[in-house]
C-alpha cells in the first residue's frame, strides 16, 4: 500500500523514528483541499501512546480538509545540518501517513495537558484555565498513523574529490 523507501541504507529502525517525533518542535500537516491541491501547513503537536495529537479552530480549511478526506500525511524534521563542503546535508526527519479524527471529552483533555506540558513547562495552571476558556472553540485531532518511515543522513561522509 506504501511504497518502500528507495535509499534503505537511509531509512531509520521504528525505535529511531519514534524518537524523532516524540522530540520534534514542530511537524508539517498535509491535507487534501476540495479542489484536489494539498495543503500543507506546520504546527505543534505531541507524539503519545503512538498516535500524534494537535489542536486547531473548530472551523478552517485544515478541518474541512479532515472532515472530507481523513487521509493525511505528517512530517518532522529533527536534526538537520547545511554539509557545504560535501554538497550536502546532515539530517534526520520522519513522514507519517494516517487517518485523522477528532477527539473529544478524556482524550481531548489528556492531549491538551500534554502539548501544554511540552510547549509551556512550568505553566501548567495557567495553561489549563487557558483551555478551560477557549472550550468548544478548540478542537483536538489524532492521527493514526498506518505508516511512518524515518530517514536519516549523517554528517561524516568524507567531502567530494576534486
Amino acid at each position: 500500500m506504501f511504497r518502500e523507501l528507495r535509499r534503505k541504507e537511509k531509512q531509520t529502525d521504528a525505535g529511531r523514528a519514534a524518537g524523532i517525533l516524540e522530540e520534534g518542535a514542530y511537524g508539517v500537516l498535509s491535507t487534501v483541499c476540495e479542489n484536489g491541491y494539498p495543503y500543507g501547513v506546520p504546527l505543534q503537536y505531541v507524539y503519545r501512546g503512538g498516535s500524534i495529537y494537535f489542536h486547531c479552530a473548530v472551523e478552517g480549511q485544515k478541518t474541512d480538509n479532515i472532515l472530507r478526506d481523513d487521509r493525511v500525511s505528517f512530517l518532522v524534521v529533527g536534526r538537520y545540518e547545511t554539509l557545504p563542503a560535501q554538497f550536502t546535508t546532515a539530517y534526520e526527519s520522519v513522514v507519517v501517513f494516517g487517518r485523522a479524527s477528532f477527539v473529544n471529552d478524556e482524550e481531548k483533555d489528556e492531549a491538551l495537558a500534554a502539548l501544554i506540558a511540552k510547549y509551556a513547562p512550568g505553566h501548567e495552571q495557567k495553561g489549563r484555565a487557558y483551555i478551560a476558556k477557549a472550550g468548544a472553540k478548540a478542537a483536538v485531532v489524532k492521527i493514526r498513523p498506518e505508516h511512518i518511515c524515518g530517514k536519516e543522513r549523517s554528517g561524516r561522509s568524507a567531502p567530494p574529490e576534486g
